[in-house]
């Protein structure tokens, strides 16, 4: 009996009892369920194929036996008559239970007996109850709209925050100039995230863990991009506080450039080495699964960036409270250095010190935890940014008032004006 690529009726069973739960996450770890399986799949073929090539040839005519096949789940390899092969449960993280059975098939005369036991009864699944499933599902739309409903806001905010930074003449310095491409960079993310959504899950009827389109790669590029130039941007803010503090308030416009050049720069290298390493070495699917080791080329550095800015905000924090009890700086700069504390312990979420809890940990450990932390508090995290270093900014609110005061006078002088033209 030749090698079948059908699984029987046995496997499209445990097929279907895994769907619901892969179509409800819509997150790596479920894409890396079939990744996993069509990785094995494509083993399995590899296999097959050198094999008949192998009994094609002179020195062997032909083979007594069972040839290697591929049942959907397992790989049954090549065994002669009247011998069996057993294969374990697919070990798959949150699918399957750990068991230590067994699941047999014998090479008869007639070819491969049927898998005994079969695997619905051999491997329990971890999720089949029709009640989880609708739960996970509620759960995972539920948050959908909540960072949907925190990018809006967050954008929104962020547009205006950059119209009020670029509008008024007096707040154009190096300082405010660093604010806008850090506002930018949480823009990016934001409509990077919008996009991604729009194109891998748009049309339900589309399976997106193997959609494999220059559309979606397109996507996923462009939203890697940004959340590396977001976190280079966030370690940009916390090199120039460092600066500032180090530096007593003084800072050079030459820095600027190297900051861009850090800010996006940096990413946009990443990326290019990261598109140049999938196509070359892993260009399957849409590039949306962290379970590859490709994936390290955009981790890395963020990790990077992440660890040198949390060790930059413990250095703040030190400089800070060794010049606030310092008895030579007089109570002008002490009210500076007491706004920058304050500024500091609100920028600790900016600083990604939440970020180093998940850090080392793999992809699938506490994924609800990291979900709700990168997804809905993450999405707030440009609004966050907006309201401290522009809505809450005095230098910012002193300015807006003191041209709404220009502007209600320059209205009333014309008011008065018009006025007189009428009555005269």
């Amino acid at each position: 009996m030749g090698p079948s690529h059908q699984p029987p009726g046995a496997c499209k069973l445990l097929v279907l009892l895994l769907l619901p739960w892969v179509s409800v996450q819509a997150t790596h770890p479920d894409c890396s369920v079939i990744l996993c399986f069509q990785d094995q799949e494509a083993e399995c073929l590899r296999v097959i194929k050198s094999e008949s090539q192998t009994l094609g040839s002179p020195e062997h005519p032909g083979q007594q036996g069972c040839l290697t096949e591929w049942d959907g789940v397992s790989c049954w390899l090549a065994v002669p008559v009247g011998q069996s092969h057993a294969v374990a449960c697919p070990d798959i993280h949150h699918v399957f239970k750990k068991s230590k059975a067994l699941i047999r098939r014998n090479c008869t005369e007639s070819g491969w007996s049927f898998p005994s036991p079969p695997y619905y009864n051999a491997c329990e699944l971890e999720i089949v109850s029709s009640n989880d499933t609708e739960a996970k599902k509620s759960y995972f739309v539920t948050m959908k709209v909540l960072y949907t409903c925190g990018y809006s806001t967050s954008l929104a905010a962020l547009l205006l925050a950059i119209g009020i930074f670029s509008c008024f003449r007096k707040l154009h310095c190096t300082r405010n100039s660093i604010h806008i491409h850090f506002f930018t960079s949480f823009i990016l993310r934001g409509a990077a995230v919008f996009i991604k959504d729009s194109i891998l899950f748009s049309d339900e009827s589309i399976d997106h863990c193997t959609m494999s389109t220059m559309n979606c790669k397109a996507a996923i590029t462009f939203f890697q991009y940004s959340v590396l130039a977001n976190f280079y941007w966030l370690l940009v803010e916390g090199m120039y506080l460092q600066t500032l503090l180090l530096f007593t308030f003084t800072s050079d416009k030459r820095y600027i450039w190297w900051y861009i050049l850090i800010g996006w720069g940096v990413p946009m290298l990443t990326v290019c080495v990261w598109v140049i390493t999938r196509l070359q070495y892993d260009n399957h699917g849409c590039w949306d699964d962290y379970a590859s080791l490709y994936w390290w080329v955009i981790k890395a550095p963020i990790l990077l960036a992440i660890f040198v800015n949390f060790l930059i905000f413990l250095n703040v924090t030190r400089i800070l409270a060794q010049k606030i009890r310092s008895p030579d700086i007089s109570k002008n700069y002490k009210q500076q250095y007491m706004r920058l504390t304050k500024s500091t312990l609100l920028l600790i979420p900016l600083f990604g010190v939440h970020y180093v809890v998940f850090a080392l940990f793999p992809e699938h450990v506490g994924v609800d935890a990291r979900l709700y932390f990168e997804l809905v508090l993450g999405s707030y995290q440009g609004f966050l940014v907006a309201l401290l270093y522009c809505f809450l900014n005095g230098e910012v609110q002193a300015e807006i008032k003191r041209n709404w005061g220009k502007w209600q006078s320059m209205e009333s002088n014309v008011f008065n004006l018009v006025t007189q033209d009428f009555t005269a």
